[in-house]
């Protein structure tokens, strides 16, 4: 690995807190079978999962329904009290901060305006833009900023999301936002793991320097 030159980012449950209902809500109408999750992290990916597996092509009315309650989702968010402090020192760092997300277009920029965060972001991909979900957006921003995968970290907070920054070839911070669910992921192998996003830009420079100490 070498100097992490970009942090990537998803907003659901790793810049902010979401719900599980709208994104149950979208599975129960897409599948036809109710889900409850514990955690909107959980079901986002769960969600994700079952449209990857199904290969299910949405049709005009299910991508409104589906935009619709991700927009719900967003407004019904709260953004964590540690993401704008953490923001501003990775920023001077000169660290290049970017999104990739399997949300639509519309949820991600509303997200970002609520947020009043979107001025961190030099390059933000969505499942609209990025046309695909899960590795797609991922590989994309990683593609338009000339980012390597050893030189980029992901922020990851469920099993499938550590699976997926290795999957792309990135490095992944495993965000624990549940003390039980932290110690079964960390058998999962991410690069590293925080408890608050305060820790971030601490636990990016140990990666680097321990790099640095294993391969003068």
């Amino acid at each position: 690995m070498q100097n992490i030159k970009a942090v990537i980012f998803e907003p659901v449950g790793c810049l902010a807190e979401f719900r599980a209902d709208e994104f149950d809500a979208i599975a129960a109408r897409l599948f036809e079978e109710a889900d409850v999750s514990p955690a909107g992290s959980e079901a986002y990916w769960n969600l994700l999962f079952r449209i990857e597996a199904a290969g299910k092509k949405l049709d005009a009315s299910q991508t409104q329904m589906v935009e619709a309650l991700e927009l719900r989702a967003v407004e019904n968010a709260h953004l964590y009290e540690d993401v704008v402090p953490a923001l501003d020192e990775l920023k001077s760092m000169g660290i290049d901060l970017l999104v990739a997300s399997s949300l639509s277009g519309a949820a991600v920029k509303r997200f970002l305006e609520k947020s009043s965060i979107a001025n961190y972001f030099s390059s933000v991909w969505t499942r609209d833009n990025a046309g695909g979900i899960k590795a797609v957006p991922l590989k994309k921003v990683m593609e338009s900023a000339g980012i390597p995968g050893d030189q980029a970290m992901v922020l990851v907070d469920t099993v499938d999301s550590i699976r997926l920054a290795k999957q792309v070839g990135a490095n992944s911070i495993l965000m624990i936002n549940d003390y039980d669910q932290g110690k079964r992921l960390a058998g999962q192998d991410p690069t590293g793991a925080i408890v608050s996003l305060h820790e971030l830009p601490d636990a990016i420079r140990f990666v680097v320097e321990n790099t640095k100490a294993h391969h003068p």
